[in-house]
């Protein structure tokens, strides 16, 4: 059976760094990409950052020159590294996997930005 597993959270000051990562125990064939998602409180869940097997990567605009995706692909752990973070990336994050079959997910990290 496939697991995601988060970590890296928790309660960080604005300006301040985190790194999350995400390993997998089990086997996902054909992995086309992945990614990780955020849910604020009251929010949908919107994307953070994409990067693909072919390395093509998407980043939300809110992120863009703040965050950095990068992953492993021989151990299939992917990271965000989260720099200058602001209170409202305050969320629950979701790591990714996504194969042409079906979308693996973690069951999310908390990361709250508060002074």
């Amino acid at each position: 059976q496939v697991q995601l597993a988060e970590s890296g959270g928790g309660l960080v000051q604005p300006g301040r760094s985190l790194r999350l990562s995400c390993a997998t125990s089990g086997i996902i064939f054909s992995i086309n990409a992945m990614g990780w998602y955020r849910q604020a409180p009251g929010k949908e869940r919107e994307l953070v950052a994409t990067i693909t097997t072919g390395r093509r990567i998407n980043y939300a605009d809110s992120v863009k020159e703040r965050f950095t995706i990068s992953r492993d692909i021989a151990t299939k752990t992917v990271y965000l590294q989260m720099n200058s973070l602001k209170p409202e990336d305050t969320a629950v994050y979701y790591c990714n996997f996504r194969n042409s079959v079906r979308d693996y997910w973690g069951q999310g990290i908390q990361v709250t930005v508060s002074s």
